[in-house]
């Protein structure tokens, strides 16, 4: 039989897309989240043994983001609890370009587990964003999905962080360009301020960590240090990352972007 991977933020926008491919495999899942059967809980340390009980391998997706404060910290001792629980194989979706990101990955690292870093520009699902003029290598959700599956699954990967890019540089008024293209309709991006930005997040009333949190993503993250492409999709999968394009022509396919 197959051994049991936990898959963390398995209901989120990589882990509900990993458990997918997954299960299309035949590996056996358990989903790790605050409403699963066996609840995940970041905040909560007491969860996590009972979550890795007779798992191999675990999808590492951190809440509410690596760039959070503790988050270091509760990586590292997740990443220990796993290991002293039999669970060595540790998968970790990270961001690029991001001090406290790097920081992650050496606790996770440092825990003696059989790692892999997957370093993510931002997704191509994330285009409302305040951010200024610089180019983005968009990453499709669907692609680091892919390469998860692959890396959890398939051995010689340990040790490895790997760059998961899109193939091309867009800025945000670029990316809104090519859904407008792929919906026939005319939609153009007005960039805002950050301040402004988190305003209305105070206005709809999410917490001030988080408006905080999001704030120094975009302005520091989106500066333009992360204007160059990575190779990590092909490396994994030996095909090219998906364009933007074909995400955006795929989405409006289904009608989500449909005006009434």
């Amino acid at each position: 039989m197959t051994a049991l991977t936990l898959v963390l933020g398995g209901t989120g926008k990589t882990g509900r897309r990993v458990v997918q491919r997954l299960t299309a495999l035949d590996v056996p899942v358990r989903i790790g989240s605050r409403s699963g059967g066996l609840p995940f809980d970041w905040e909560d340390p007491a969860t996590w043994a009972p979550a890795l009980t007779g798992v191999e391998a675990a999808y590492v997706s951190y809440y509410p983001d690596v760039a959070a404060p503790g988050a270091a910290e509760a990586i590292g001792a997740f990443a220990e609890t796993a290991v002293n629980s039999g669970t060595r194989r540790l998968v970790m979706l990270s961001g690029r370009g991001e001090d406290e990101a790097v920081a992650c990955e050496k606790a996770l690292a440092e825990s003696g587990a059989d790692w892999t870093v997957l370093r993510c520009s931002w997704f191509d699902q994330n285009v409302v964003l305040p951010a200024p003029a610089v180019g983005e290598p968009f990453v499709d959700a669907d692609d680091i999905a892919d390469v998860a599956a692959a890396v959890v699954t398939q051995a010689g990967h340990t040790g490895q962080a790997y760059e998961l890019t899109g193939p091309r540089l867009l800025t945000f008024a670029d990316a809104i360009a090519e859904i407008a293209a792929a919906t026939r309709r005319p939609i153009g991006y007005t960039a805002i301020p950050p301040t402004d930005y988190a305003e209305a997040m105070a206005a709809e009333n999410v917490p001030a960590e988080i408006i905080e949190l999001l704030t120094y993503l975009f302005t520091t993250v989106l500066d333009g240090r992360n204007a160059h492409l990575g190779d990590g999709i092909r490396q994994v999968l030996g095909r090219p990352a998906r364009d933007f394009a074909d995400y955006a022509r795929d989405a409006a396919a289904t009608g989500i972007w449909h005006r009434e």
